[in-house]
């Protein structure tokens, strides 16, 4: 028997979320599905975090942070005055606390869906990139590019996928947050020590925040 009742999540992520937002989420979490087969992961954990990935993010900003504070879930300077991007933090505290989610590997997933972190776990990879790369985006120039690489290789789609982001956001003079800093260095650091070179970066809209 399956853990979760995917069907009434759904149910409720409908309610939750306005209707692009849960259109990307379907799409999230029919990707993150598919990257599952693609590299052995569970699949059933794979739809649950990517259904339950934005369960926090209509939300308002001010109550964001007015959650976290009566949670006692730690909110950075940065976070302070980019309250949008608790969502994810948010987020898992709500899968767990809400939506009775118990996987710690499920709730990191959802947690890290949104900067990357160094290290990430193959759960963590495959929701990050099926939030970058679901059916539903369309600005990043060269997508099926990283939609080949995520069924191929997952640190290599991170790294191209970190990278694309880092540039545009340095473009943008946009503050990066230092999860992001440190995922795009770790990443790329992996890859240039496996001998890899891409040569032209993929440009992008930096939708992820990593």
């Amino acid at each position: 028997m399956a853990e979760y009742n995917l069907a009434h999540l759904q149910k409720l992520m409908k309610k939750e979320l306005d209707h692009d937002r849960y259109q990307h989420t379907l799409g999230v979490m029919f990707t993150a599905a598919a990257l599952a087969m693609a590299h052995g992961e569970d699949m059933e954990r794979a739809e649950v975090a990517g259904l339950l990935h934005d369960c926090a993010k209509c939300v308002p900003n001010k109550k964001k942070l007015k959650i976290c504070r009566n949670h006692h879930i730690p909110v950075s300077s940065y976070e302070e005055r980019h309250p949008f991007m608790l969502h994810a933090k948010l987020g898992a505290w709500l899968a767990k606390h809400k939506y009775h989610v118990k996987d710690p590997d499920v709730l990191l997933a959802i947690r890290w869906h949104t900067t990357g972190k160094p290290l990430m776990s193959r759960l963590e990879k495959i929701i990050f990139i099926a939030d970058y790369m679901e059916p539903g985006r369309a600005k990043a120039s060269d997508l099926p590019e990283v939609r080949r690489l995520a069924f191929q290789d997952l640190d290599r789609c991170m790294y191209v996928i970190c990278r694309d982001t880092l540039e545009y956001l340095q473009k943008a003079n946009a503050e990066v947050e230092e999860n992001t800093k440190q995922a795009c260095d770790y990443y790329r650091s992996l890859y240039e020590g496996q001998g890899g070179e891409i040569n032209e970066p993929i440009p992008g809209n930096g939708e992820n925040g990593c």
